[in-house]
C-alpha cells in the first residue's frame, strides 16, 4: 500500500511538472582582473598562464628598492620614537605637559609615517585575491605600470567551481524558483546532467527580455554552452 502511495504521489507530481526551456554559458564560480594599484617597472613575474595559486600568493612585483629604503628609514625612526616616548611616558608627572605633548606628537607622527610607507611598500606585490588558477598574463619583466590608468596583468578563476548563467523566457517568471531542478546538456556532449537553481536575477535582460539563473555545478570548462529544462512545480 506504501508503494502505491509513493508512485501516485510521484505520478501527480510529474503531471503537476512543467519544464521550462533554458538555455545557458558556463562561468567561472568567481573570477577576476587583477592589476597594479602603484606605479613603477615590473621586476619580477613569478606565474604563467595555467598556475594554480593560493589566496595572498606573490603573482608578481615592481622595483621598489627605493620604497624598501624609506621603509627602514621609517621604521628606525619609529623604533627611537617609540623609546624616547616610552622613557618620557614613566616621568610624566615630573616633566613640563608640552614637552610630554611634543614627545607624544614626534612617536604618533613616527608611527604614521611607518604605516604610510609600508603601505607603499605593499602596494608593490600583486597578489592572489583567492585560491584559483591564472587564465590570462598580459605582463612581462620590465614593463611599465601606472596607478593613475590600471591595466589588466592577470586574469584569474576559481579553479573547480563553476556556475551555469541560465537563461529563459520572461513569461515564466513566476513559475521559476530557486530549489528547482535543471536537467541539461552540454552543446556536443550527449550526457545528462542535473543541477538546482540557486538564484534568480530580479531582472530581465533590456536586449533579449530573457530572465537569468544560476545553477552550481563544477569542472566544466568556462565558456562552454548549452540547454536544458528547469524542472517547474507549477504548471504553465
Amino acid at each position: 500500500m506504501k508503494k502505491i502511495v509513493i508512485t501516485l504521489f510521484m505520478f501527480v507530481s510529474l503531471v503537476n511538472a512543467a519544464e521550462i526551456y533554458a538555455t545557458f554559458i558556463v562561468h567561472p564560480m568567481r573570477d577576476a582582473n587583477l592589476a597594479f594599484i602603484a606605479s613603477g617597472i615590473v621586476d619580477k613575474v613569478d606565474v604563467s598562464v595555467g598556475s594554480h595559486v593560493k589566496k595572498g600568493e606573490v603573482l608578481a612585483q615592481l622595483q621598489n628598492n627605493d620604497i624598501k629604503a624609506m621603509l627602514a628609514v621609517a621604521k628606525t625612526t619609529f623604533k627611537y620614537a617609540k623609546k624616547n616616548y616610552e622613557r618620557q611616558l614613566k616621568i610624566k608627572n615630573l616633566i613640563d605637559e608640552a614637552k610630554f605633548d611634543a614627545v607624544a606628537n614626534r612617536y604618533e607622527s613616527a608611527k604614521n609615517q611607518l604605516a604610510y610607507q609600508q603601505a607603499l611598500y605593499n602596494k608593490t606585490f600583486l597578489k592572489a585575491p583567492f585560491d584559483g588558477v591564472i587564465y590570462a598574463k598580459e605582463i612581462e619583466k620590465g614593463d611599465a605600470v601606472s596607478g593613475m590608468m590600471l591595466r589588466t596583468a592577470f586574469k584569474i578563476q576559481s579553479i573547480s567551481k563553476r556556475k551555469l548563467l541560465l537563461s529563459f523566457d520572461q513569461k515564466n517568471r513566476n513559475i521559476v524558483h530557486v530549489g528547482e531542478k535543471f536537467k541539461y546538456q552540454l552543446d556536443g556532449d550527449g550526457k545528462e546532467y542535473f543541477g538546482t537553481i540557486s538564484k534568480i536575477y530580479p531582472r530581465a535582460n533590456f536586449n533579449d527580455r530573457k530572465i537569468s539563473a544560476e545553477v552550481i555545478t563544477k569542472d566544466f570548462l568556462p565558456g562552454l554552452f548549452g540547454d536544458g529544462y528547469i524542472i517547474s512545480n507549477a504548471k504553465k
